[in-house]
């Protein structure tokens, strides 16, 4: 995500403001005079207030133009999607969805959100999704048949195949995390444990 900052004048002010950026929990990808741009982040409207609390402390303002608020939005709906599907297991039309609430043509939402972000909207709600497919594996009991379902995937094996192009590793592999991080917590809840 860029931000486009007002007030930036020497090379002081790209340090400090990485700095702030990094101290309130961004991943700061890359800073020059007038724009910072961090990685996304799923809470990042939850976090503007601060982001604009902090600028104003060092001498900056953030330029939040109307691209970026639709692409924000954007963003909110593509997590509202998914959550919908999570819950209903009926595949959201992620097109009608945005165009919907937006109250703009599809491809038009679309092709902002490329211009912008760097990234079709569609890679972007795949990627998106996948991220949820891995946390389902680490975090719940749930097969990725279950998964595949419940997100609307065609089948078990396409997920599979999106899940190796997408991260380089297999639904096992995620498993595997989890019995790990799983045999972590178990290890630590026991020498928490008092000697008997």
């Amino acid at each position: 995500m860029t931000l486009l900052i007002k007030g930036m004048v020497c090379n002081r002010c790209t340090y400090v403001l990485e700095q702030e950026l990094t101290a309130l929990g961004f991943e700061v990808l890359d800073i020059k005079l007038g724009q910072a741009i961090i990685k996304d982040t799923t809470d990042f409207s939850q976090k503007l207030g601060v982001i604009k609390t902090m600028l104003k402390g060092i001498g900056l303002e953030l330029m939040y133009d109307k691209n970026q608020k639709t692409i924000n939005r954007i963003k909110e709906l593509v997590e509202k999607g998914i959550t919908l599907q999570l819950q209903s297991g009926t595949p959201t039309k992620f097109t009608t969805l945005i165009s919907g609430k937006l109250h703009k043509n599809y491809d038009t939402l679309s092709a902002l959100f490329s211009s912008v972000e760097g990234i079709t909207l569609e890679k972007y709600i795949i990627r998106r999704k996948i991220e949820k497919v891995k946390d389902l594996l680490v975090h719940t009991e749930m097969s990725l048949t279950e998964i595949a379902h419940v997100l609307g995937y065609s089948s078990q094996a396409y997920l599979s195949n999106q899940l190796k192009k997408h991260t380089g590793f297999t639904s096992s592999y995620f498993k595997q995390v989890k019995q790990e991080h799983g045999e972590a917590v178990t290890m630590q809840m026991d020498e928490a444990q008092p000697p008997h």
